[in-house]
């Protein structure tokens, strides 16, 4: 791998591709990934009309090297849009070749583009590279809140309790 990254956004004939990469993240961060029916889901709500989420793709020689997947929040408390960042991930292979760099100088333009006052993402406490990384980018780590999920029986219960 010696090109210069390029990144751009996913089209329908790389839907296979980003659910790889995705599978790949799944894979990195030892989680189970989306299988066949949710893979579906995700490619039909990624090239719907109106997707609720933008992909973008980071190539090196011509090769998938990794992917991100944002979608714009909004603060009440400064009026302005938001980036959440769902999903940063680079091939291992591809690492150290730009890409990562590629991929977040790309969402960092799209947030200036919608006058975003910010970037916001989530990174595994375990996963020191990436944290390095962010960091030598200038992002800082919350030290004031914590990420909570509410799913599966606990979500179900609470939506139909009375």
């Amino acid at each position: 791998m010696g090109g210069q990254p390029t990144v751009r956004r996913a089209r329908p004939k790389d839907g296979e591709t980003v659910l790889s990469l995705i599978r790949g993240l799944a894979d990195f961060e030892k989680l189970v990934g989306p299988d066949d029916a949710a893979g579906e889901r995700i490619l039909a709500a990624m090239f719907s009309p109106s997707p609720p989420f933008d992909t973008y793709l980071v190539e090196v020689d011509g090769r998938a090297a990794g992917y991100a997947i944002i979608f714009q929040t909004y603060s009440t408390f400064s009026g302005r849009p938001k980036l959440y960042l769902e999903d940063i991930f680079v091939r291992e292979d591809a690492r150290g070749a730009g890409a990562g760099f590629a991929l977040m100088q790309e969402v960092a333009r799209e947030a200036a583009r919608r006058g975003c006052e910010e970037i916001e993402w989530e990174v595994l406490t375990w996963n020191q590279r990436a944290i390095d990384f962010y960091e030598r980018l200038g992002a800082e780590r919350d030290q004031e809140w914590y990420t909570y999920h509410l799913k599966g029986e606990a979500l179900s219960r609470l939506a139909h309790s009375r």
